[in-house]
This record gives structure tokens, C-alpha cells and sequence, in this order.
């Protein structure tokens, strides 16, 4: 089966799906994230205050080159992975890459629930609508990442309980079938 890479803006179901996915499909789950976080005993915003932005991609990328490298996995990359060089080339090359695709008023609606914006420093201080902007413009500015993606889906149904389970049902089945 190998490793499916999960890319998107922040706020678009990776984690989520991700989770669901892996569960439909009975393989591990990786949140890259989360997985720093778990090397390194501190938070992405504690690595990025201490050591820096640089520092951090370091990381990611070391990070990335170990769960590229483990047998079956969903991985759930941050919205930032894909767009550092080389990062797609070691996607693409190690798994299939899912770009999952939602609008920026639906992702805009998830970040500003409160925990979300509680955990995203960039913009936990935003209005909803400086949000809206700021999603329009990332989402713009990493197209051109995420399009070299292997596939795209619709994550735009993860609203609920059932709408999770459907929309995973239905990415592992489009998986199945892509083999």
C-alpha cells in the first residue's frame, strides 16, 4: 500500500480526514506535527520562538525523510511542508500525494473555531475576517505547491461525526481503486 501524504492549508481536514482515513484503512496515522513535537519535547510554536523558522524546517524535513520511509501510513503534512524546496520531490517520490481541497470560507469557519485559533499563533489575535484574507492569500501563494500534488480531493464535508466517516469511506475507496 505505502505512505499517502495528506497536503493542504491549515484548516482543511488533514488531520481530521487523516485520522478517519487510517482508521477505514487499518493503517498508522502520522500527524507530522505532532510527530516533531514528540522528537523534539516541545511545541512547533516553542521550536519556532527558540531556534527559529530555519531551524524548524531543518527538523520537518528530517522528520519527513523518516515517515517517507515507513511501510503503509497516512501523514498528514503542515500546510508549510509541501511549500519548502525539495519537500514535494520527497513526497511525490515516497508515497502518493493528496491535496485536499476545500474553499477559503469553509477552512476560514474552521480556524476560527477557539481551539483552533488558540493552537495557530498566526492568527489567534485575528478578527474573522483578517482570517478570510490571510487563508485567501496563503491559499494563493501555495497553489503552485500543492497543485504538484498526485491527487486532489474534496474535503469540504467534515462537519460531523457522519460526514467524516463518509468522506474517509470515499477517499479510501478512490485509493483502492487507484492501485
Amino acid at each position: 500500500m505505502g505512505v499517502f501524504f495528506l497536503i493542504g492549508m491549515a484548516g482543511c481536514g488533514k488531520t481530521t480526514l487523516g485520522r478517519a482515513l487510517a482508521a477505514e484503512m487499518n493503517v498508522a496515522f502520522v500527524d507530522l506535527d505532532e510527530y516533531i513535537e514528540e522528537r523534539c519535547e516541545a511545541t512547533i510554536r516553542q521550536i519556532f520562538k527558540q531556534a527559529g523558522e530555519q531551524t524548524f524546517r531543518e527538523i520537518e524535513r528530517k522528520a519527513l525523510l523518516e515517515v517517507a520511509a515507513m511501510d503503509d501510513a497516512i501523514v498528514a503534512c503542515g500546510g508549510g511542508t509541501p511549500c519548502q524546496p525539495g519537500n514535494m520531490e520527497i513526497i511525490n517520490s515516497h508515497g502518493l500525494s493528496i491535496w485536499l481541497t476545500t474553499n477559503a470560507q469553509r477552512i476560514t469557519e474552521r480556524l476560527c473555531l477557539p481551539e483552533q485559533k488558540a493552537k495557530r499563533p498566526a492568527i489567534a489575535n485575528m478578527t474573522d475576517d483578517e482570517i478570510l484574507d490571510y487563508v485567501t492569500q496563503q491559499l494563493a501563494e501555495r497553489e503552485p505547491c500543492y497543485e504538484q500534488a498526485m491527487l486532489r480531493f474534496d474535503s469540504t464535508r467534515l462537519e460531523s461525526v457522519e460526514e467524516i466517516a463518509a468522506t474517509a469511506h470515499a477517499l479510501a475507496t478512490l485509493l483502492a481503486n487507484s492501485n
